[in-house]
């Protein structure tokens, strides 16, 4: 599930969040990876009996979450910093000045975009669980980056989170 927050305020920063989501892993990576942890620490267990025969569920049980949770942490926000609006991507932050146009990447495209039509020189932040991405791309001269690919589960909330906004 993807945690998606209404815009809100967050006082002591003087930023407002227009979007943001989690991007976590499904139920299912998590009965998988504590599943195999707990397989290979009985077969440990069954070749290795006595006092340290409790060391491999220790060790690889926790292991098997960490890594679960460490998959999961990526968030995809837009925020309103200080006037500015900035897309983070995980540890990334892109301005709204550098961004020409925002398109939205379905599921059933996915494939190519990160197939034979990814530019090398392309920013991706990929979750393989999740299928539909943004596209970003950029027009700032002095970076060589053509465009940002992000995965998010609602690309059409990113894309008109980052359009621009009327003078006011």
């Amino acid at each position: 599930m993807s945690d998606v927050a209404p815009e809100r305020s967050a006082r002591s920063t003087g930023e407002t969040v227009i979007y943001s989501e989690r991007l976590r892993v499904p139920v299912w990576y998590w009965v998988a990876a504590i599943g195999v942890a707990v397989i290979l620490s009985a077969e440990v267990h069954m070749g290795s009996p006595g006092v340290m025969a409790w060391l491999p569920y220790v060790v690889l049980v926790p292991f098997a979450v960490w890594v679960v949770s460490y998959l999961g942490r990526m968030r995809v926000m837009v925020v309103d910093r200080d006037g500015e609006r900035l897309l983070l991507a995980g540890k990334a932050t892109l301005p709204l000045s550098v961004i020409d146009r925002v398109a939205e990447v379905p599921g059933t495209a996915k494939s190519a975009a990160l197939g034979r039509q990814l530019d090398p020189a392309a920013f991706v932040q990929h979750r393989s669980w999740v299928k539909p991405m943004v596209l970003v791309v950029l027009d700032d001269p002095s970076d060589p980056t053509p465009y940002w690919l992000v995965s998010t589960r609602d690309p059409s909330a990113v894309a008109a989170a980052l359009s621009p906004q009327p003078p006011s």
